[in-house]
């Protein structure tokens, strides 16, 4: 129940950091998915593998998906990326680690603070890679171009009306 619910708390926070970075809103429900999905990626595989680990897998779905709907959409990539990348940027772990300097726990600090840089390289890495791969493989989801004819009795009846 409670990865249902930080997941629902993902899809909000993706929307909301969409809308403060100015993507158009007929986008806010893929960048939605694309936060969602990416943050039940990370936060299921956390028992099972490292957080850095989790935070890189979860990244590249985030960054296949957000190509795939940029394909599908035709529009720039980044108007999903930046959006859907939002939960799993280790905002919590430079907190901490600023946190534990000031009450000069420097232990911690250092620990929490190289956790963090960690996932930070993570994230990193999961973009390089899926961007790395050839725009062909993303094809499959471009719409179909209107064919000249449908175009025209589209038109027409849009004419008519």
């Amino acid at each position: 129940m409670s990865l249902l619910f930080e997941t629902l708390a993902a899809i909000v926070g993706t929307i909301a950091f969409s809308l403060l970075f100015g993507v158009p809103r007929k986008f806010y429900p893929y960048c939605g998915f694309i936060g969602g999905a990416g943050w039940i990626v990370y936060a299921g595989l956390l028992t099972y593998v490292s957080t850095p680990a989790s935070a890189m897998i979860a990244t590249i779905v985030v960054i296949l998906f957000s190509r795939t709907f940029a394909v599908r959409e035709r529009c720039p990539v980044t108007i999903f990326l930046i959006s859907g990348i939002f939960p799993l940027v280790p905002g919590a772990g430079v907190y901490w680690t600023a946190y534990y300097i000031v009450t000069d726990e420097l232990t911690l600090a250092a620990r929490t603070g190289f956790l963090a840089l960690k996932v930070a390289v993570a994230i990193v890495l999961g973009i390089v890679f899926v961007f790395e791969l050839p725009q062909g493989l993303f094809k499959f989801a471009a719409k179909k171009p209107i064919k000249t004819e449908e175009r025209k009795e589209r038109e027409n009846k849009d004419d008519l009306d």
